[in-house]
């Protein structure tokens, strides 16, 4: 068994870390306020600081909001590198800008350690279900090292590429979603408008070609009105606008992730930041002056 760093325990992090002290890892906690009782219960160890984690872990792994809080508890003056030693493991399982990834890897590969940037999609379920998909870029022989503890946390395990590319993936897994939230929402706002059961437009829809995850279960999220989060609009705007930046830097145009990013941000003007992405749909309702469960 491994000793294994982990920091950043919020909604994603706790389930994942609690996973991997059920797998019988020793794990070095630390995260902004105190370590979560659950996980303490468990077994975890609380440190001071990143550079006490990467002091006493051979394996250290990150998860936090963005790509600013990656570069301080990477880099900060107690941060983990103040800490490694040559042949650690740094994972970044956040979901950050993949220009600023490879900068980091750089830095951390400086000091003799490997690093791997593995991002997630599945969310607080697939995070306490361990059925998350995580995408990993890095070299093939840190992913071996690493891959048993992913497998307690996920499913879909992909070595996609060198450091940078899960980060991409991650990106265009965010892309994919959004846009597919936008086609629902559409598709069951014009419906209902018309006169037609939601629910039941929506239970046709999955016996066909049009049938996705998004229409299952966000779908049903609009239909019932139940938009508690899940996977919050501000965080799923983050994601966009790593999407459109990376985008700009690469001189690429992706008109209707902007288009999506628009509606996110009509939501979060009216209060709902905090509203589950699915709500998205919301502002898609505003311009039709009707929501779908009326």
């Amino acid at each position: 068994m491994a000793n294994i760093g982990f920091i950043g325990l919020g909604i994603m992090g706790t389930p994942m870390a609690g996973k991997l002290i059920k797998g019988g890892h020793t794990v070095f906690t630390h995260t902004r306020g105190d370590t979560p009782a659950v996980l303490l219960e468990a077994g975890a160890q609380p440190c001071t600081n990143g550079a006490e984690v990467a002091r006493k872990a051979d394996i250290i792994i990150t998860m936090v909001p963005d790509t600013p809080h990656v570069e301080d508890a990477l880099f900060n003056p107690e941060g983990v590198a103040a800490g490694l030693s040559a042949g650690k493991i740094v994972v970044d399982m956040s979901s950050i800008s993949p220009v600023a990834t490879k900068d980091f890897a750089k830095r951390i590969n400086a000091l003799g350690c490997e690093y791997l940037d593995a991002p997630v999609s599945g969310g607080e379920v697939g995070a306490k279900a361990a059925s998350l998909t995580i995408m990993v870029g890095g070299s093939e022989a840190a992913f071996d090292k690493v891959r048993p503890l992913f497998e307690l946390m996920g499913k879909n395990i992909t070595l996609v590429g060198g450091n940078g590319d899960g980060q991409i993936t991650k990106v265009a897994n965010q892309i994919i979603v959004a846009l597919n939230i936008e086609a629902v929402g559409e598709a069951l706002l014009l419906a209902a408008k018309a006169g037609a059961d939601p629910a039941k437009v929506r239970q046709a829809l999955m016996g066909g070609f049009a049938n996705s995850r998004i229409l299952e279960v966000h779908g049903e999220r609009m239909v019932k009105r139940s938009f508690d989060p899940g996977f919050r609009i501000e965080l799923h705007q983050k994601d966009l606008n790593l999407a459109l930046t990376t985008a700009r830097q690469l001189g690429v145009s992706l008109p209707n992730t902007a288009t999506a990013q628009e509606l996110f941000n009509a939501c979060s003007a009216h209060g709902g930041a905090k509203w589950d992405h699915s709500a998205m749909v919301r502002a898609l309702e505003k311009m039709a002056n009707f929501e779908i469960g009326q």
